[in-house]
């Protein structure tokens, strides 16, 4: 048996909009007729029971939140909700697909949506490598920088090729380097160009400096949303801090270590020679090509054709 929607009653039916996001449909394609059948619908069953179980699951936090046994505290923006430490990395691994990083404090998503349908996620994670001196901030000449990281982008397709994952190619700035010297707070927003994708991913980072290294902030989402971060950008930079002890004024050269790198290295991505590049391109990556869609299974092409994101 064999029934027939459009795909805007299948929108309304599980969430698709995510789906719709992620496959850059028009408009004119929402009255557009498929056949679903009892297999299909069974599947879309499936998927909605899939996706309340997982939304009834999340214990969202509001208001100050210690991170990390005290190191640091994040002030909830208002217009999102927050997932600590362990429901953060149920999210990242068991629905999105990652691999658990035990690095993750926690998960920032906008307040009316899901962590199955969301139009991004804020991943908020600690680094540990040292003291960055900041000397350098001023002198940075942006465009050089651009053009390294375009270069190195190039050399590291051939390791990403070598372990299954698509290759990526550095458009540009979405958003040039800016670095707060006053609150040692720093943020840059890169377009990113996956192989076989129509759909370019939008990778901002926030950097937030303490004494013995920085608190992540990683916007995880496609071009699209760009504009709804830096609406947002202010709140979410002042969201988080170190507590006294940890902040960078508090650093001690007597005892603390420096980061072998500057301000520059740290846009560049010189600390992910330890802490993984290519973990990190696979956890925006898996965000935008598979998340939670891949229960559709089969179901997903007939909807929207054979044709990847």
């Amino acid at each position: 048996m064999k029934t027939t929607l459009t795909i805007i009653t299948i929108i309304a039916f599980t969430f698709m909009p995510f789906v719709s996001r992620a496959q850059d449909q028009s408009e004119n394609d929402t009255e557009t007729e498929i056949q679903l059948t009892e297999e299909d619908l069974q599947q879309l069953e499936q998927y909605r029971v899939y996706a309340d179980s997982v939304e009834s699951a999340m214990n969202y936090k509001y208001g100050k939140i210690s991170l990390d046994g005290g190191l640091a505290v994040i002030d909830v923006p208002e217009g999102y909700k927050f997932l600590e430490k362990e429901q953060a990395n149920y999210i990242m691994s068991d629905v999105w697909g990652n691999p658990e990083d035990a690095s993750t404090l926690g998960l920032l998503i906008k307040e009316d949506e899901s962590p199955i349908d969301a139009t991004y996620a804020i991943e908020i994670s600690y680094s540990e490598e040292g003291y960055i001196e900041d000397e350098d901030a001023e002198d940075l000449d942006y465009d050089d920088l651009l053009e390294e990281m375009q270069e190195d982008a190039i050399a590291n397709n051939i390791e990403l090729e070598k372990l299954g994952y698509p290759t990526a190619n550095l458009v540009g700035w979405a958003a040039p380097p800016f670095y707060d010297k006053e609150n040692h707070k720093l943020h840059w927003a890169k377009e990113l160009k996956f192989d076989g994708y129509d759909t370019n991913t939008l990778n901002y980072n926030i950097r937030v400096l303490g004494r013995k290294g920085f608190i992540t902030l990683n916007v995880i989402g496609d071009m699209s949303v760009l504009s709804d971060v830096q609406q947002n950008i202010d709140p979410i930079l002042t969201s988080t801090t170190f507590n006294a002890g940890n902040q960078y004024s508090d650093f001690n050269p007597d005892i603390d270590e420096v980061a072998a790198y500057g301000i520059g290295g740290l846009i560049a991505g010189k600390v992910l020679a330890k802490a993984g590049f290519f973990a990190l391109i696979a956890k925006f990556w898996k965000f935008i090509a598979i998340g939670a869609i891949a229960v559709f299974g089969g179901l997903r092409k007939k909807i929207f054709g054979s044709k990847e994101a």
